[in-house]
C-alpha cells in the first residue's frame, strides 16, 4: 500500500523525498497528530497538566465502540486483605512509549504499551512500614528534561510515593533509582513536616508538574484528632529533590487549634501562566469548628499559585467554616470558555457539595455567577455555623438542594425503620450542621463529585461529570460521653471517630435499613453533561448498577461511584466507577451506553488513552475500593479495536 502511495505521488510531480515526507506526516495525522500531538501520551494524572481527561484519538467511535475487545491484561500481584487492605485508584501513564502504573504496595510497572509485557518494576521496599490510610495509591508522575544531557541517565523520570511519606524518583528507561535524587533515589518528604506532626504524611496522589519542578500535597490521618498536621503543599526540584517552596496552607496563629486543611487530591497547572490550581481540604476537627472559628481564607477553597515559588495570586473559599468534611478533592479543569463574544481562561473546579464553580483562572473572579445564600444554623453548644454559603445556579448542581425522599421499599421490608429514624434527625437541606441528636449530611463526605473531578473536550467546551447521590448521617457526641462509650480509642466501631481534644466525638453512620438497603429513593449516582460555554445541562442519566449479594439492582437506580471520566474527540467518553465492576463507553452526545465489559473489581480511577502503533487503546486499573465493595484486584487491562 505505502508504494503504491509513492507510485501515485511521483505521478503527480512529487519527488522521492518529498513524497516520503508526506507520506510519514500522513501516517502521524491518522494515529492522531491531526487533532492535536497530545493524543499520542498520557502524562498526568489527568491525562495532561491541566485535568482534561481528554485525548484526541478518534479510532474508536460511537459507531463501533461495541466492537471493543481485551487487548491484554497484567496482574502486578500487588492487591491484599485484612492487615495489608489495598486501595488502587491508579491512572496509568502513557508517554516515553511506555505505560508506566503505581501500585499500593509502592511499586511502579513499566509496562509495553501494546501486549502489557513488563518492561522492569521498581520496588520501594516501602510495603510494611506504618502507613495512615492503609496501602493506597493513585499513580505516579513522570518529568522530562527540556534539554537532555546526552549519555546520561535520569533526563526522564518517573515518581511514586508512599503513606511513609517518601517520594521516590527513577529512571524512565531503566527502573533504577536516580542517585542525584534526594538520598539515592527517595527524598523525605515527611521530614519537612515538622509541626504538630502527629503522624507520617501520606503521598498518595503524584506530584504536578510544571517545567522542573514538582507540586506536591499529602494525605494524612483526619477525623481523629483536633490538632493535626497542618496542611502544607511543596515545590520540589524534579532532577535533584531539593525542597524549592513550601506553601503553609493554615495562618500561624490556629496552628494549635486545627490541622490538616491539606491538599490530597490531584493539581492542576497552566503551562502557559505558570499557575498551579489547589484544591484545599477541610481542617480538624473536621465536624465541629468550636476551636477555630477564625477565618482562614486558603482552607476548603481553590488557591492559584505560582509553580516556580508557591506565592500565592488568589483564592475562593467555597465552604465558609467547614463542618461537613466537603474537601475540595479534585484537581480544577483548565479550559477556555468562549461567552459573549469573548474568550476567557477559566476553570471549572467541581466540589462535594454538587457544585460546579467556573473561575476565571487568571484572577478567581466567577465566569458564572455565585451568591450567598442563607444556610441552617446550628443548634451545638459551641458552634457558630456561617450563615451563608456560596452558591451556584449555573451550571446547574449535580444534586438537588435537598435530600431525596425516604424509599418505599426500603421502609416497607424494615417495618419503617427508614421513616422513623429520619423523623428523628434534623434534615434542612444542603449544609444541614451536624448535630447531637443526628443529622441528615446531604450530600455527604462521599459527595456529590468525587475526587477524579469531570472531563472536558476542549474544542467544544463539552463538561462530562459522574454525582453520587448519598445521604449519610452525622452525630457529635459530647465529649464524656463520648469517652465513656469509647474509652481514648481514636476510632471505634460504628463509624465513631474521637476528634480527641476537641468538646465532641464524631459518628458516621450510613442511612440504611436493617437489611444494608438505602433508605431514600433512587438514582444513587448519575452522569452528567454540560456546555461550558453556556452553563446548561445538556443530558444527565443514572449510571452504573448496584450490586448486593450478587444480584444487580435496576439501571434506572443507578450507583454511587468513585472515579472519573475520561473524553475522546471521536464522542465516546470512557469511565470505570461503579460498584458493579464494568467499565463502559459511553456516546457523549446522548449519554447511551455504548459497551460495557466486567474487570476484575471496580475500576476507582479514569482510564489512560493512547494510540500506539496505529491502535487506540483505553486502559483501566481495576483495583476496587471498600467504599463501593469488598472486592479487590491487582488487574490491569487494556481494550481495543479488533485489529
Amino acid at each position: 500500500m505505502k508504494t503504491e502511495k509513492k507510485l501515485i505521488l511521483a505521478a503527480l510531480g512529487f519527488t522521492a523525498a518529498a513524497a516520503a515526507a508526506l507520506l510519514s506526516f500522513s501516517a502521524t495525522a491518522q494515529n492522531g497528530l491531526a487533532g492535536g500531538s497530545d493524543s499520542q501520551t498520557w502524562d498526568a494524572f489527568g491525562g495532561n497538566q491541566q485535568a482534561q481527561k481528554y485525548s484526541t484519538a478518534t479510532q474508536i467511535t460511537p459507531d463501533n465502540a461495541k466492537n471493543l475487545k481485551k487487548a491484554w491484561e497484567l496482574h502486578t500481584g500487588d492487591v491484599g486483605s485484612g492487615a495489608h487492605y489495598t486501595t488502587w485508584g491508579a491512572t496509568p501513564l502513557f508517554v516515553n512509549n511506555t505505560v508506566y502504573v503505581g501500585t499500593p504496595f509502592y511499586k511502579i510497572f513499566a509496562v509495553e504499551p501494546d501486549t502489557g509485557k513488563t518492561k522492569w518494576v521498581y520496588d520501594s521496599g516501602a510495603l510494611g512500614k506504618s502507613q495512615n490510610q492503609g496501602l493506597k495509591n493513585r499513580g505516579v508522575a513522570y518529568w522530562a528534561a527540556a534539554a537532555p544531557a546526552a549519555g546520561q541517565s535520569c533526563q526522564k523520570m518517573v515518581y511514586i510515593g508512599t503513606m511513609q511519606g517518601e517520594l521516590h524518583g527513577v529512571d524512565a528507561d531503566t527502573g533504577k533509582p536516580c542517585a542525584g535524587f534526594g538520598k539515592n533515589g527517595v527524598v523525605d518528604v515527611n521530614a519537612w513536616l515538622t509541626t504538630n506532626s502527629k503522624w507520617k504524611i501520606g503521598l498518595i496522589q503524584p506530584p504536578a508538574v510544571y517545567k522542573d519542578t514538582l507540586i506536591l500535597g499529602w494525605a494524612g490521618d483526619d477525623w481523629t484528632l483536633k490538632t493535626e498536621n497542618p496542611g502544607t503543599v511543596y515545590g520540589i526540584d524534579a532532577r535533584t529533590g531539593a525542597l524549592k517552596w513550601t506553601f503553609n496552607i493554615i495562618p500561624p496563629d490556629q496552628l494549635n487549634n486545627t490541622g490538616t486543611a491539606n491538599v490530597w487530591a490531584g493539581i492542576s497547572v497552566d503551562p502557559e501562566t505558570g499557575l498551579a490550581f489547589l484544591p484545599v481540604s477541610s481542617p480538624s476537627p473536621n465536624y465541629y469548628g468550636g476551636d477555630r472559628l477564625k477565618e482562614m481564607p486558603y482552607v476548603t477553597a481553590t488557591v492559584a499559585v505560582k509553580a516556580e515559588t508557591g506565592e500565592v495570586v488568589w483564592a475562593r473559599q467555597l465552604v465558609h467554616h467547614d463542618i461537613w468534611d466537603v474537601d475540595i478533592n479534585s484537581a480544577p479543569t483548565l479550559l477556555d470558555i468562549d461567552k459573549n463574544g469573548q474568550k476567557i481562561p477559566a476553570l471549572i473546579q467541581a466540589t462535594k457539595m454538587g457544585f460546579l464553580f467556573v473561575l476565571n483562572r487568571n484572577t478567581g473572579e466567577p465566569v458564572y455567577p455565585i451568591v450567598e445564600k442563607p444556610v441552617p444554623a446550628s443548634d451545638v453548644p459551641g458552634e457558630v455555623a456561617s450563615r451563608t454559603q456560596p452558591y451556584v445556579a449555573t451550571p446547574r448542581p449535580t444534586i438537588p438542594d435537598t435530600s431525596p425522599p425516604v424509599s418505599m421499599l426500603a421502609d416497607i421490608t424494615s417495618f419503617g425503620q427508614c421513616s422513623r429514624w429520619k423523623a428523628r434527625l434534623r434534615d434542612e437541606g444542603r449544609y444541614t450542621p451536624p448535630s447531637i441528636k443526628g443529622s441528615i449530611a446531604w450530600p455527604a463526605t462521599v459527595g456529590g463529585v468525587e475526587w477524579g473531578g469531570g472531563a472536558v473536550d476542549p474544542t467544544t467546551n463539552t463538561y462530562v461529570v459522574n454525582s453520587d447521590h448519598v445521604p449519610q448521617v452525622y452525630t457529635l457526641i459530647p465529649r464524656a460521653e463520648a469517652d465513656k462509650l469509647y474509652g481514648d480509642k481514636l476510632r471505634g466501631a460504628g463509624g465513631y471517630a474521637a476528634q480527641a481534644g476537641s468538646a465532641y466525638g464524631f459518628k458516621l453512620e450510613n442511612f440504611l435499613n436493617i437489611w444494608g438497603m438505602p433508605c431514600w429513593e433512587p438514582p444513587y449516582g448519575t452522569l452528567l453533561s454540560y456546555d461550558m460555554n453556556t452553563g446548561k445541562l445538556n443530558w444527565e442519566k443514572p449510571f452504573g448498577q448496584v450490586q448486593k449479594y450478587g444480584f444487580y439492582m435496576p439501571e434506572s437506580w443507578g450507583s454511587v461511584t468513585i472515579g472519573a471520566p475520561v473524553i475522546t474527540k471521536s464522542g465516546v467518553v470512557f469511565i470505570g466507577a461503579s460498584m458493579d465492576s464494568r467499565v463502559r463507553a459511553v456516546d457523549l452526545k446522548t449519554g447511551n451506553v455504548l459497551w460495557k465489559h466486567i474487570v476484575d473489581a471496580p475500576a476507582v480511577a479514569q482510564p489512560a488513552v493512547y494510540t500506539y502503533k496505529g491502535r487506540q487503546y483505553v486502559v483501566f486499573a481495576a483495583g476496587g475500593n471498600g467504599i463501593l465493595t469488598p472486592r479487590l484486584s491487582d488487574q490491569l487491562v487494556a481494550f481495543a479495536l479488533p485489529n
